[in-house]
């Protein structure tokens, strides 16, 4: 079977991050997770991190295309 939730650490490993920056993810709203048991753990769907990794491939070609248009545009008014 596999696991439908994972903890933060297993997030961070799969991103290359550090814990810190995967709850940092969590806390600024940019990957949604849940808190569960009495402790409050902190886990993440894992169709929840594949949306935010699709979400960041498509804010890095947007990011990617602007740069591009913008260098052109630079190269074509010198």
């Amino acid at each position: 079977m596999v696991a439908r939730f994972m903890p933060l650490t297993d997030v961070a490993e799969t991103l290359s991050i550090s814990a810190a920056q995967a709850y940092a993810l969590v806390r600024r709203g940019e990957l949604r997770a849940i808190q569960v048991g009495g402790r409050g753990q902190w886990r993440v769907e894992v169709s929840e991190l594949e949306a935010y990794i699709d979400r960041a491939y498509a804010e890095t070609e947007r990011h990617t295309r602007e740069q591009q248009e913008a260098d052109s545009q630079d190269v074509g008014s010198a």
